[in-house]
């Protein structure tokens, strides 16, 4: 199975992650009005495996290349990455307009770690895979715990 990758560049994996940071970097130096994710998180553990993970998910989508892959075109799989993004930035513009509800906190969470696990599928990059699931694992778990219940 090591034999279909090489360590090289998929500039689409870099992009992806540079388009789903904007909004965090924006909320970095503007905080929203009711900005309740500026809170103490209660899932500090958790929260460093997800930056674990993030990082292993970043290098993995960007460094480790199929050999098979395709050239990247508009396939179904691409354009559910972009509903995603799309998605995700309408869930940051929710939270700036102060809609801070279930659907928001969850549209921040979901959508952006859907789009990578789609990404590396359509990449046939299944070693990014296991980061990414369990990056969206602890993702999830961060989100429902600090802000759902």
């Amino acid at each position: 199975m090591l034999k279909k990758y090489r360590i090289g560049f998929d500039f689409w994996g870099l992009l992806l992650f540079l388009i789903s940071m904007i909004p965090n970097i924006l909320w970095f130096a503007i905080p929203a009005p009711n900005d309740i994710l500026r809170t103490d998180s209660s899932t500090k553990p958790i929260d460093a495996v997800a930056s674990v993970c993030q990082v292993l998910m970043v290098v993995t989508l960007c460094i480790v290349v199929n050999r098979e892959k395709k050239k990247m075109a508009f396939s179904p799989i691409i354009i559910a990455v972009l509903l995603c993004c799309l998605a995700y930035f309408v869930c940051w513009g929710c939270y700036y307009a102060g809609a801070i509800n279930p659907v928001v906190i969850l549209g921040l969470t979901i959508p952006p770690c859907i789009a990578f696990l789609l990404l590396s599928i359509e990449r046939k990059n299944v070693i990014a895979v296991i980061p990414i699931v369990l990056f969206t694992v602890c993702h999830l778990i961060y989100a429902v715990i600090n802000f759902l219940i």
